[in-house]
């Protein structure tokens, strides 16, 4: 059997808004319901990015400011890219408008093709795998950016208390760069796993083709909801955590890993307590996890800027294994592992 090429990661990108909203200011949005002590200990933000009304702060362009970012870090010609996967948001500049083409021009990879992948928070996991089993299969293609820029912070009323477990989302942008043939910080294993059982209980109700926007409901207009909260939360509360340490072992299981072998786990930012639980189950010491308490759940992007503080923090180096998961609303849970090096 003829040998499958390596897939490795050539280098990163990140944009973050020059703005910030603390857990005092999210304390008083929600008009005290939730104490700033409460926002800290339990929901875990400290402080978290958000989008100023200015365009660099667009989720296309945040997209591209990232793709530009990771450009400059790799010193790759943009004219060597053959394509680009890009994960952001539907919540952007102007709706069915194309952001991989729109990060194509703004950042000069005019011989490359674009397309938009959508997972919701799971979409760069998943974008990643797409782009390695292109890469594998496609003969002429060798370089693939996978990027994106994220704000539904935008979306959220904190008045809504069934939206306590979304007050975390910020705004920023991603980009990785992954090449065929590359022996270095390599991508192995990815595993995923969906439920659309529960693809209706979380979302935009309003602004859709069912409910139109119109005068009687534009403020409701891309303003997320929980539409069946005890569907969702039973789902969730019953099969979640095994659905994400299943994505965990298959992905380790297909790179010919254990548990006992991860170094890091790039985890996105969620709820203080589970946080250290996941950790707790997978063995892991507070060190080999970095926890995004000062930068919020910028969606997609979690994962890249994980990944970008802990080689800067060294806490990722050479030889290390990094368990990289993500979850996203519809359901869907996703694990990949890369041996960074």
């Amino acid at each position: 059997m003829e040998k499958k090429p390596t897939v490795g990661i050539v280098g990163l990108g990140l944009y973050l808004p020059r703005n910030k909203m603390t857990a005092a200011e999210i304390s008083a949005a929600t008009n005290g319901r939730w104490s700033e002590d409460a926002v800290i200990n339990k929901l875990g933000i400290i402080e978290k990015f958000v989008p100023s009304r200015e365009p660099c702060d667009g989720t296309q362009e945040m997209g591209a400011l990232a793709a530009l970012d990771c450009l400059k870090n790799t010193g790759v010609d943009p004219l060597d890219i053959d394509a680009i996967l890009c994960f952001g948001e539907e919540w952007k500049e102007y709706p069915l408008t194309t952001s991989a083409c729109y990060i194509q021009d703004r950042i000069g990879a005019r011989n490359a093709w674009g397309i938009d992948v959508q997972n919701r928070c799971c979409t760069c996991v998943s974008a990643m795998k797409i782009a390695k089993d292109i890469l594998i299969a496609d003969d002429d293609c060798h370089n693939i950016l996978v990027c994106g820029g994220y704000r539904n912070c935008d979306l959220i009323d904190y008045t809504d208390n069934d939206l306590s477990f979304m007050y975390n989302l910020s705004a920023g942008g991603g980009a990785i760069l992954m090449r065929k043939g590359y022996d270095k910080n390599l991508l192995l294993g990815t595993h995923l796993m969906s439920d659309g059982s529960v693809v209706h209980t979380a979302g935009c109700p309003v602004g859709g083709i069912l409910d139109p926007t119109g005068v009687d409901n534009c403020c409701e207009h891309f303003k997320l909801r929980l539409m069946d909260g005890v569907k969702m939360k039973a789902l969730l509360n019953s099969t979640s955590m095994q659905n994400w340490y299943h994505c965990i072992d298959e992905a380790l299981r297909k790179s010919g890993l254990t548990r006992a072998d991860i170094g890091f786990l790039d985890i996105l930012h969620m709820k203080r307590s589970g946080h250290r639980a996941m950790l707790a189950d997978l063995g892991l010491r507070e060190d080999q996890s970095i926890y995004l308490e000062r930068y919020g759940h910028v969606g997609q992007v979690d994962q890249i800027l994980s990944l970008k503080l802990a080689l800067d923090s060294g806490q990722v180096k050479d030889g290390t294994v990094v368990s990289m998961i993500a979850a996203g609303i519809g359901y869907t849970w996703a694990a990949n592992v890369i041996r960074w090096g």
